[in-house]
């Protein structure tokens, strides 16, 4: 069986489902080096010496792997560099990198210039990594925007295809998610009134404050309606939620972050619609796991949700109130068996095949 390392620095959140899933449908023998997710800036500019001490602490013949799985917390030029010489590390195992995310295109709200090193390990860590993959069409076009943008900086310097080699070893794979474990819930309407999800980070780049504004409007045309607010919060989190719990006391089945998966998909099979007013969205598997619950997806048209939903799924800028009025007045649901076409193709069942090409076919020469 193929040897496989996988070295995440930020193990929480998607990417700790995102690699429990790749364990479980792509079969490989896995060893993992993990960081808990947080420090994310010391994440990337120290992982890299730390997993190579922790390599070094493994017995020579355990060092051994046909592939190394690396996520963007990894500058793995730096990584790259440090292995060599480590006795019995295999010297022709591929180091491919999955990015969950890009500097490029990740979203401050404070005007950091240091973020600048950020975007320059990600750009480094593409160079040094033998196979890249992203979440989305999204994330990728925007890494290669910002990839042509950061090397006009060097007006002195002129690079001869650079960027377009990196996109010839990259690809676009999403991230599988378990959703079987979605199939037995019961997708049929729970009562006449309709019930609107919303199931994200309590962060600004989600952008609740749109969201809860056109709650407030529907409230005000009189229209009947349940809420469900999921998501992990924060201590930083946006006013506009603790405002909500209370204006919108009676309207409320639960908010906050459920206490397992097990009761987050409940709450999700009790939805009608969900919801996002992202300005910021990589790819979007809270959107995805509520639709394969039974809701109807509300979408901006932007980010990576066009890839993702069609187009009568997605509402212009300015247009979510009246999309939303739209569906709730007419009572519309998803039957369950358009959620499941839907949402197949987002499935580890359906993406196995691609992971193990991906992971295991480009062995160097000299591989095993």
């Amino acid at each position: 069986m193929k040897k496989i390392l996988i070295v995440e620095p930020y193990f929480g959140g998607s990417h700790k489902h995102f690699l429990e899933g790749l364990q479980k449908f792509v079969k490989a023998d896995y060893t993992l080096i993990t960081l808990p997710a947080r420090k994310w800036k010391m994440r990337m500019q120290l992982a890299a010496p730390w997993v190579v001490e922790q390599i070094k602490k493994l017995q020579p013949e355990a060092r051994y792997f046909n592939t190394v799985l690396c996520s963007t917390f990894v500058d793995v030029a730096m990584f790259r560099s440090l292995l060599s010489g480590i006795s019995g590390w295999n010297r022709d195992a591929i180091i491919n990198l999955y990015f969950h995310e890009n500097q490029f295109a990740y979203p401050s709200r404070i005007k950091d210039p240091s973020l600048y090193h950020f975007t320059a390990i990600n750009f480094n860590s593409a160079l040094a990594a033998d196979s890249l993959a992203f979440n989305s069409i999204f994330n990728r076009d925007s890494f290669f925007s910002g990839c042509r943008r950061y090397l006009k900086y060097a007006s002195d310097m002129h690079f001869t295809g650079l960027v377009a080699k990196l996109e010839a070893k990259s690809r676009v794979l999403y991230p599988g998610i378990d959703l079987g474990k979605f199939d037995g819930i019961d997708c049929t309407p729970k009562s006449e009134v309709p019930v609107i999800v919303w199931n994200h980070r309590w962060e600004h780049d989600k952008n609740p404050e749109e969201f809860f504004k056109a709650i407030q409007r529907l409230e005000e045309k009189k229209i009947d309606f349940r809420l469900i607010i999921l998501g992990q919060s924060f201590n930083n989190s946006p006013a506009c939620f603790k405002e909500a719990e209370t204006l919108f006391a009676h309207k409320i089945l639960h908010m906050g972050f459920a206490s397992s998966y097990e009761e987050y998909m409940r709450l999700l099979g009790l939805g009608t619609v969900v919801v996002s007013t992202a300005i910021h969205e990589f790819y979007g598997i809270s959107v995805i796991e509520a639709v394969r619950a039974g809701c109807i997806p509300v979408l901006p048209d932007r980010l990576s949700y066009p890839e993702l939903f069609e187009k009568k799924y997605l509402y212009r800028e300015g247009k979510l109130e009246k999309h939303l009025v739209q569906i709730l007045k007419n009572n519309q649901i998803i039957p369950k068996d358009s959620a499941r076409q839907m949402t197949e193709k987002f499935n580890w069942q359906a993406l196995e095949k691609e992971y193990t090409a991906w992971l295991f076919s480009a062995l160097r020469n000299g591989g095993v």
